[in-house]
């Protein structure tokens, strides 16, 4: 194997370590060689930086030039800066780097110190930071996101047939998708890092009123999250299914080639209509190179063969508005609480305001998703023409034009670079990569080593496992360890599903289960937020769960208090 990728960034001296915290949700394999040249480094990065600066406590000369500093590539895996984003702890006053580096890894002891840098301090940039905190808790409105979703849509609807389109025609439109990237992510990263103020408020007024879960509970069914509109649409599916015997016998048939079965034009429509608007969700979604429900509807078949059989009574629709209900309860208590105490209560009205973020933030990441998708499908279509549909994602950016002109010449060595890719895959990256080196390829841990070495004891009766409190409330049931979104296997009605990670496109699977655990996550996730709008308990960051906790064991989850009981193993009945 070879030292170094060929999509590997150099490190920073500047900004010297690394780490796969939350990177790992991001993308949690390697990203293709297409998908990191085309859309990270040819788009997306610029906009991590732009969105940085516009958010205050960065200026455009903290960053190279050439690389900025804000996520990079190692060994295929993405990594964020750790040191850059330090930095809104080092230079905001409202924060600190210990605050910041709990929230990223916990008391996990292979984080570095933070050593100050003497550029670290630019007092100069904490009007930016005033007026950028002022913004997010004026409650002004973000008008833009609302542009951003109509041209996601209008980009869509522009598609038509690309099998008419040429070679370079389907390489021009998707060049037109990569020059909307750096504006979009900067939205993103704006959404994205103005998400944690309201929990941050909240939090303090729950110290105030002595209420652990207030914040998640203050957080819930807040409205208009764009990722769980996939969702309610796969629930208004799987109702036609339920409902309709013939459609149930075929999927009771097993999924290989379910749909050549189901011969309802209701249905029909129906599932043409989800994929067209979804279609672009999927599992490492921002990787050109993965498969999403469109290119492989197999993924969202799975889901809705869990999500049809849940009872009418499990909408959803009505998990949302029980939340809610008990939302506006506890702000209309919160507020008479706090009446006599005008400075907490103005932090609650802040934090209050504030939520509007964690919308925004499903908003541009669906927005940018559904983008990256046309760039994805153009690609696809290139690729079919020349035998292998998944060869064009072994292209480097600066490769595409002279592939165009010569597909033939590019199958050996795009064959034999696939292969070299798909080795990254048995790598274990690193978690921290610290002072600006990183082990050649051939000295990172292979997935298997690492995984014997690493021994998990699973959890016995009476064990509680601890993680992070990621949506409120309680449920009992069978645990579901489920690996993969597109085999969610035994996964019933009532079962609690135990996952990896918190990447949106599990989030259909919630609609069968009563609870949430994830391995991996924070409070602002993307399905934390999503299970907070449907109404489920859901404890985030516990680690090795899916090892720790038994298959088919009966558990407690408390989602308030961010805790799983092991109640029975073996075959609870």
């Amino acid at each position: 194997m070879k030292d170094r990728w060929i999509t590997d960034w150099p490190t920073s001296q500047r900004f010297p370590h690394y780490t796969r915290a939350n990177a790992g949700e991001v993308l949690a394999d390697p990203v293709s060689p297409l998908g990191w040249s085309f859309g990270w480094d040819g788009g997306i990065i610029a906009g991590y930086k732009a969105g940085l600066i516009r958010c205050g406590a960065y200026e455009d000369s903290d960053f190279d030039a050439d690389h900025p500093e804000s996520v990079a590539c190692f060994g295929g895996y993405l990594y964020i800066n750790l040191s850059a984003i330090r930095m809104q702890g080092a230079r905001n006053p409202a924060a600190t780097v210990e605050i910041l580096d709990t929230a990223f890894f916990g008391d996990h002891p292979d984080v570095p110190p933070y050593v100050a840098h003497p550029n670290d301090d630019k007092p100069h940039l904490l009007p930016a930071i005033a007026a950028h905190t002022a913004w997010v808790l004026g409650g002004t409105g973000w008008p833009e996101l609302a542009d951003d979703k109509a041209a996601a849509e209008a980009l869509r609807q522009s598609r038509g047939d690309l099998g008419r389109l040429t070679d370079v025609e389907l390489v021009a439109r998707a060049r037109t998708v990569q020059a909307q990237l750096p504006h979009l992510f900067s939205q993103h990263v704006v959404s994205g890092t103005s998400a944690a103020v309201a929990p941050g408020l909240l939090g303090v007024v729950a110290v105030a009123l002595d209420e652990p879960g207030l914040p998640m509970t203050l957080l819930s069914s807040i409205g208009a999250v764009d990722s769980a509109d996939a969702n309610y649409a796969l629930w208004d599916v799987s109702r036609i299914v339920r409902d309709d015997r013939a459609l149930t016998a075929a999927f009771d048939a097993g999924l290989d080639d379910v749909l050549a079965r189901c011969t309802s034009p209701q249905f029909l429509a129906a599932w043409d209509g989800f994929i067209y608007e979804f279609g672009s969700r999927g599992r490492d979604e921002w990787d050109l190179g993965s498969p999403t429900w469109e290119t492989h509807p197999r993924l969202a078949l799975g889901a809705l063969d869990r999500v049809r059989l849940q009872a009418d009574s499990e909408s959803p629709r009505l998990r949302n508005a029980a939340r809610a209900d008990a939302r506006d309860a506890l702000i209309t208590s919160a507020r008479l609480r706090l009446a006599g105490n005008p400075e907490v209560l103005g932090l609650l009205e802040a934090g209050l305001t504030a939520s509007a973020m964690m919308a925004h933030r499903e908003r541009t990441k669906t927005t940018i998703v559904r983008v990256l998708h046309e760039a994805r499908m153009a690609f696809r279509e290139v690729s079919r023409r020349h035998g292998d549909v998944q060869l064009v994602f072994q292209l480097l950016d600066s490769e595409l034009d002279a592939y165009v002109a010569d597909p033939g010449s590019f199958t050996q060595p795009l064959t034999a670079r696939r292969g070299e890719w798909l080795e990254l895959f048995d790598l274990q990256p690193p978690f921290i990569i610290a002072n600006a080196s990183v082990p050649p390829l051939g000295q990172w841990l292979r997935r298997d080593a690492a995984a014997a070495d690493h021994v998990v004891v699973a959890a016995i009766v009476g064990d509680v496992l601890s993680g992070v409190s990621g949506s409120p409330g309680s449920a009992r049931g069978i645990a579901r360890v489920v690996l993969d979104p597109g085999d969610p296997r035994d996964l019933q009605p009532g079962d609690v599903l135990v996952a990896p990670c918190t990447d949106p496109s599990w989030t259909p699977l919630f609609m069968s289960a009563s609870a949430v655990v994830v391995d991996v996550g924070g409070q602002i996730s993307h399905a934390v937020i999503v299970s907070r709008e449907l109404g489920l308990p859901c404890v985030v960051s516990v680690t090795d769960g899916t090892r720790r906790i038994p298959d088919g064991a009966l558990i407690h989850v408390d989602g308030t208090a961010g805790t799983i009981t092991i109640i029975q193993t073996g075959n609870p009945t």
